[in-house]
């Protein structure tokens, strides 16, 4: 009696054990080698009053963060590009952090055949993020978005004009931590009455933008926290990115009704691990 006892615990320690060792192995398995290279593809309406007519059904994909390097390669980059040419976009905006070390990449001239390849009728458009202002500097990251078809907007802006006298301005702030935004500057003659996209890598800047006139803005930097506990917010996010960190938010005391939509980005950086935080394409169609 007392050896049989003895051994039904011996085998629900052995159990026990198991579970303890092959459960944190599968965990990190799992967000090293599987998370990270899946794509979350999310479609989301934009409802506004300054969507016309003419603009609404417009589709807007913007990817982010892929931060190429030894954990994000040029193949899954084709792979993303791929990805984003089968929604048939009419704009195609990046919200920054193309390489993640530029200093110690080898493989620049191979990016742009690469993102050259996207196509969208009303063109292409990137701001800088902070991995692309340190590192080896602007130089990389312009030289590369011009070579791949892409306007960088740094403190600019370009308006797009529609049938019905109605436009679309795209908005492009320099990256708030190691850049030098200028929102008067970006926004000069933006009329209040155009649907107004605005791109900024770090979503927490939306709250220092309330007199100016948003309708959507679409930000990175987040990666969704990366880590996530199950039904937990992230664990941690960088600086500009605390109280926004993904998917849409409505906000308020601003100007025009405003969105804000931060995307959790494609890459990783510092771990190269992802958790409950999958990559993402955001796909935009707007609605009046």
């Amino acid at each position: 009696m007392k050896y049989n006892i003895l051994r039904k615990l011996i085998r629900r320690l052995i159990v026990f054990m198991f579970l303890l060792i092959i459960c944190p192995i599968s965990v990190f398995s799992y967000s090293r080698s599987i998370e990270p290279k899946l794509l979350d593809m999310n479609q989301i309406e934009i409802k506004s009053k300054s969507v016309s007519k003419s603009i609404a059904g417009f589709k807007i994909v913007q990817f982010s963060d892929t931060h190429l390097g030894d954990n994000f390669s040029l193949d899954q980059l084709q792979h993303l590009v791929d990805k984003i040419n089968d929604q048939k976009p009419d704009l195609i905006v990046f919200t920054g952090d193309l390489i993640d070390n530029s200093n110690r990449y080898d493989e620049t001239n191979q990016i742009h055949p690469i993102l050259k390849q996207l196509h969208a009728k009303y063109g292409k458009y990137a701001i800088y993020g902070n991995h692309d202002v340190g590192g080896a500097g602007k130089r990389v990251y312009s030289n590369v978005l011009a070579s791949s078809g892409f306007k960088v907007l740094e403190n600019s802006n370009v308006t797009i004009p529609f049938k019905d006298h109605h436009t679309l301005s795209i908005v492009g702030l320099d990256d708030y931590l190691l850049g030098r935004p200028d929102p008067q500057k970006a926004f000069a003659n933006v009329q209040k009455n155009s649907f107004t996209l605005l791109l900024a890598h770090e979503p927490d800047i939306a709250k220092r933008l309330n007199d100016f006139p948003i309708d959507l803005q679409l930000s990175g930097h987040s990666h969704g926290g990366q880590v996530k506990l199950p039904f937990h917010k992230a664990i941690y996010t960088p600086p500009l990115a605390i109280d926004y960190t993904e998917g849409l938010y409505e906000i308020h005391n601003s100007l025009k009704p405003m969105s804000l939509y931060v995307n959790r980005g494609i890459g990783t950086t510092r771990l190269p691990i992802r958790f409950f935080s999958l990559p993402e394409i955001s796909v935009f169609t707007l609605k009046s």
